[in-house]
């Protein structure tokens, strides 16, 4: 198999842990500057012969904190076998009346509420400076092409799952979940979600200049609500079982198409180039084991042996 076949990736966060009626290849787990991905990465192929990889997000058997999942391995690993676009899948809280438990979701906006434990740049520890522009931290092309899709698969899967749009997501540290306190701020701010996992993965997969979107499962009311109980793991596990099912139904519809589109080019097209701007002028005093590293992930930018961008 040429690994540069491999198009899409797939994310899986708590509950998914594998994706269903696809034909398995192989496991892989390349070793990245950034260390090894959460879990060897399956490459499956799709009823027309196309491979997508799927990863999962927190390992096989859920071991990794949200705050120690090697994000910047993950996204790393998974360009490296050619994929161009990220299809993630994440667990999230409700900040919301209306996004109830069970919904899914396709956020357009983050705010950050990690507390700069995460190592959230391919660029830390280098001697090269990059400021990837983030206004809009979900491909939006990618972002309208998924909603129509998805809200199709899920009609016709039939459990009345409602699909909401351009929601805020924040991204909070935990393990633990957010006070009320806590929770009825993300609500002023104007967070309709909350999770764990959200970054920094999208600003790495952005530094990489791959096309990523998210699809929001989710399993709780955050604790900002004044007559209910402040929300707790054994709730969470109620709903994660069905959410997982109908995320595979989900990516069963899509990832055809996905490819596809993904071979067309044109739901890259904002991310293509998108990081030539970004890093700063490069001088003759360039560390080559930088250039290695960053050649990794951006091998258009930087090339062994140069010492000039």
């Amino acid at each position: 198999m040429s690994s540069k076949d491999v198009l899409v990736g797939v994310i899986g966060g708590s509950g998914l842990y594998h994706l269903d009626n696809l034909t398995f290849v192989e496991r892989v787990s390349p070793e990245t500057p950034w260390g090894y991905p959460s879990a060897p990465i399956t490459i499956c192929s799709l009823p027309s012969g196309c491979k997508i990889a799927f990863l999962a997000r927190h390992g096989p058997h859920h071991s990794i904190q949200p705050s120690e999942v090697p994000s910047r391995a993950n996204i790393s690993a998974l360009k490296s076998l050619g994929v161009r676009v990220i299809l993630a899948f994440s667990a999230v809280g409700s900040l919301r009346e209306e996004i109830a438990p069970g919904s899914f979701v396709i956020p357009t906006q983050i705010i950050d509420r990690t507390k700069g434990i995460r190592p959230a740049s391919f660029f830390d520890g280098t001697n090269v400076v990059a400021h990837a522009a983030f206004g809009d931290p979900y491909s939006l092309k990618l972002v309208r092409w998924l909603e129509v899709r998805a809200e199709k698969a899920l009609a016709d899967e039939g459990r009345g799952v409602v699909l909401h749009k351009d929601k805020c997501i924040v991204c909070m540290e935990g393990p633990q979940f957010s006070t009320r306190a806590e929770s009825n701020m993300y609500r002023a701010w104007g967070g309709d979600l909350i999770n764990m996992s959200a970054l920094p993965e999208a600003k790495l997969a952005r530094e990489a200049e791959l096309s990523y979107a998210l699809i929001a499962t989710v399993t709780d009311y955050d604790s900002w609500r004044p007559h209910s109980e402040a929300v707790t793991a054994a709730e969470v596990f109620k709903t994660l079982a069905d959410n997982a099912n109908t995320s595979r139904h989900v990516a069963a519809a899509v990832l055809e198409d996905l490819h596809a589109a993904a071979l067309d080019g044109g739901i890259l097209s904002e991310e293509n180039g998108s990081m030539r701007f970004s890093i700063m002028p490069r001088s003759g005093e360039q560390n080559q084991e930088d250039v290695k590293k960053l050649a990794f992930i951006l091998p258009d930018y930087f090339k062994p042996g140069d010492v000039a961008n």
